[in-house]
């Protein structure tokens, strides 16, 4: 600091000001990517949580599908006389209903944001609050 003259405070060189810019802009980085890592790992617990979930359901759901399915399969044979045919059809019917399953389950899936939405709109303000123009969104 520089002696500023008699009844006023001293004012900072440029050297200091400088300085005190890179470490802020330091500091800032380094809160955004504290922020990147926070929203990644929320994201990551919640896909990991759901995957989890959805791989207990269909090892369970897969056993008893199958025990029903072929009890199904005798029924609709005895049925058409014909155990092999009344097994085609509901294969047949079974594997529609998994497609139609997959495709919903492949929608949610894509609707998963994965983006750290709140780090890019906050990278995105740096460049109005280093030039001194940033203005209240009312966000």
């Amino acid at each position: 600091m520089t002696a500023g003259t008699p009844g006023q405070p001293p004012e900072d060189s440029l050297v200091d000001l400088v300085g005190k810019l890179a470490r802020q802009g330091s500091h800032l980085a380094q809160e955004q990517l504290h922020l990147v890592q926070a929203e990644l790992h929320e994201t990551s617990n919640e896909v990991k949580a759901a995957v989890a979930a959805s791989l207990a359901a269909v090892t369970v759901g897969v056993a008893g599908l199958g025990v029903l399915l072929m009890g199904i399969a005798y029924y609709v044979g005895d049925a058409v006389d014909n155990i092999a045919l009344g097994t085609v059809i509901v294969g047949g019917v079974t594997l529609v209903v998994a497609a139609i399953l997959y495709a919903g389950a492949r929608r949610k899936l894509a609707a998963t944001e994965l983006k750290p939405r709140l780090t890019i709109e906050t990278a995105q303000t740096i460049p109005a609050a280093a030039t001194g123009s940033l203005t209240n969104t009312g966000a």
